[in-house]
């Protein structure tokens, strides 16, 4: 029932999987879930002969398992980082949580990286707001006479960039001035 019939190819068969693994954290530093898919995905390419899957996941788990020993890989971590340069380039909290639940996180390191992030901030999505309103040019940054016009195109931006309405409304309703002055506080 094993494909791999003695412990020499079976070592073998770890060792590559474990320098696939190294190859792969050193150039993008990955979550979990995200090493596993690779790495099931590199074996099944290069073992094109029948093998049971659930033997090749057992072997990519030790191996997973080896290297959070090893502290080579941390969902923790991983997830404080990706949170911290989401939130830079303007996602709402909503959209951060959306983005890690995607890469396969738990949801306790989730809400760990989610309170670091309001407590270290006051009212995020706000400011994440006006970061959107920016690099999208929306909002207060229109010119005066379009604004109006173009108000719900401009929420709907920001609906679908994960804040809520009270804080899109806050941030479309603002002044250039003060718009401004936020910007200059980024």
């Amino acid at each position: 029932m094993n494909p791999i019939k003695n412990k020499k190819n079976l070592d073998t068969a770890v060792d590559e999987i474990r320098n696939f693994a190294y190859t792969y954290i050193e150039k993008y530093s990955p979550s979990k879930q995200q090493l596993r898919t690779y790495l099931f995905k590199k074996l099944i390419k290069k073992e094109q002969k029948t093998i049971n899957k659930k033997e090749i996941f057992s072997l990519i788990d030790a191996v997973i398992i080896s290297l959070i020993d090893q502290k080579f890989l941390s969902d923790e971590y991983y997830s404080d980082s990706k949170s911290k340069i989401f939130y830079r380039r303007g996602y709402s909290l909503n959209k951060i949580r959306y983005n890690l639940i995607k890469k396969g996180i738990d949801q306790k390191y989730i809400k760990a990286s989610i309170s670091k992030i309001k407590e270290n901030e006051s009212d995020p999505d706000f400011f994440s707001a006006i970061k959107m309103c920016k690099r999208r040019r929306i909002g207060p940054n229109r010119e005066e006479s379009n604004r109006s016009l173009f108000y719900k195109k401009d929420i709907s931006i920001l609906a679908r960039s994960g804040f809520s309405y009270e804080v899109s409304k806050k941030v479309l309703d603002l002044p250039k001035a003060e718009f401004m002055k936020f910007c200059k506080m980024i």
